[in-house]
């Protein structure tokens, strides 16, 4: 005997086979939103992002007298709905200009609280995860079928109520030598800075650039251990890192690099982790930190895989006057990224725009470089992807805008390293500088 059809199955069933999205929305959302755990008095229609534009449908529980219906202040989930006859498969269209939307409505200036974000069509559904100014996909566009809904709302309805609080960064390129440990400790001091709680990974185990920079000792099997054996914490591996002066009084930690993992063969470190080791073992610090920056090894080692498979999103530093770190960051994009990404199965990490990671430029050198993207792109097109947006993250049909994210290293902020303190503690235009890079990627 067939168990009864739920009333979100009911709901799919009784859609016409072209819904139109009046019609998805009439008699599809609102049972959908129910079974995310949203009431009808949880649930504003046509609501104003106010920088956005407007989105179908905005949620937020309720809060005591705070009911969200009637104050429709800081929502927590937005769902913006389209028809069955706009196609959302992954990467069409539809999708891409569904996605952008979405995106568009998540950063309005009404919806700073929002940390979740969903497209559906009745026929596909995807949710994306919004930390301060990121967003990234929490799930795969997934097919919506009678007979898998229960079980896809089901683990969405998880997520959002799981919701981390931390958005973990993996700074990586495939070619050495491009600012990635520079970047890692002057992100996490700035901020530490701003207010954010910050736990940074040196996961370089043969450099122990990080570690060495912030003069914290390596750790000598700690973190192995850690990592390698089921019921030991990587929690217990973590150090702090402090800087006082007479005005401030700051604090990150630090889960430093470790000796014996340095010592190990590429094929010793496949039998003792897995991929997704160190995604596992951070469980504990998800719900302490607001940030998590783990400083990746370069080339596309087994450890750097473990690195990525870990993030949210990946940072990648790169050299306006290298044209192989523009090369490798491209190649970490078409390739690397999207193996990891099927490795994972719920849509991330995604790559964040690219940044110019070198010294001051000059603007012929800066008209070199974008010629040489400029070819990067044009190649990657021929083989059907996109990397305009990741080196011209502004640039729309409607404004051409060719402006390359750029953090120029002028030799204070290296020589930092030397004093064993982050160089936006000790440097104003290195604070600045860094303060930018924070609110141009991650703050809202």
């Amino acid at each position: 005997m067939n168990a009864p059809a739920t009333t979100l199955q009911t709901a799919l069933q009784g859609l016409p086979q072209g819904a139109s999205e009046a019609i998805v929305s009439a008699h599809f959302s609102p049972q959908f939103l129910q079974a995310l755990g949203f009431d009808s008095n949880e649930v504003v229609p046509e609501y104003n992002t106010n920088g956005g534009g407007i989105v179908d449908k905005a949620a937020r529980k309720n809060i005591g007298g705070d009911i969200f219906l009637h104050t429709q202040s800081n929502p927590y989930l937005l769902l913006e709905l389209k028809g069955k006859d706009i196609n959302l498969t992954e990467g069409t269209p539809g999708y891409l200009k569904t996605v952008k939307q979405l995106k568009e409505q998540l950063l309005g200036s009404n919806c700073k609280s929002a940390k979740w974000g969903i497209i559906t069509n009745s026929s596909h559904v995807q949710l994306f995860r919004k930390h301060g100014k990121v967003i990234f996909p929490a799930t795969q566009c997934l097919a919506l079928e009678v007979n898998n809904v229960d079980k896809v709302v089901a683990e969405i309805r998880k997520k959002i109520e799981e919701t981390s609080r931390a958005l973990t960064v993996t700074i990586y390129n495939n070619k050495g030598g491009v600012g990635k440990t520079t970047t890692t400790v002057n992100l996490a001091g700035i901020l530490t800075f701003l207010g954010k709680k910050v736990l940074v990974i040196d996961f370089d185990f043969n450099q122990q650039d990080l570690t060495s920079a912030l003069g914290i000792p390596v750790s000598d099997g700690l973190v192995k251990k850690a990592l390698i054996e089921k019921n030991v914490d990587l929690k217990s591996a973590v150090v702090p890192y402090k800087f006082s002066n007479k005005k401030l009084q700051l604090s990150f930690d630090i889960i430093p690099a470790d000796n014996e993992l340095a010592n190990e063969s590429e094929a010793e470190l496949r039998t003792l982790m897995q991929r997704r080791t160190l995604d596992k073992k951070l469980d504990f610090a998800r719900q302490d930190y607001d940030y998590i920056l783990i400083d990746s090894s370069p080339n596309w080692r087994f450890i750097s895989q473990v690195a990525v498979y870990a993030a949210d999103v990946i940072l990648i530093p790169t050299k306006h006057n290298n044209l192989f770190s523009l090369e490798n960051a491209a190649k970490a994009i078409q390739k690397f990224i999207p193996e990891i990404q099927a490795a994972k199965e719920d849509g991330n990490p995604i790559a964040l725009p690219i940044f110019l990671n070198g010294e001051k430029i000059t603007q012929p050198q800066l008209e070199v470089a974008q010629q040489a993207i400029n070819n990067i792109i044009v190649n990657a097109k021929k083989e059907g992807f996109n990397l305009r947006p990741y080196f011209y993250p502004k640039y729309t049909t409607a404004k051409k805008d060719l402006h390359i994210h750029q953090v120029p290293s002028y030799a204070n902020i290296a020589n930092a390293a030397f004093s064993r303190i982050p160089a936006v503690y000790r440097d104003r235009s290195a604070h600045d500088y860094y303060k930018d890079l924070a609110k141009e990627y991650f703050l809202q």
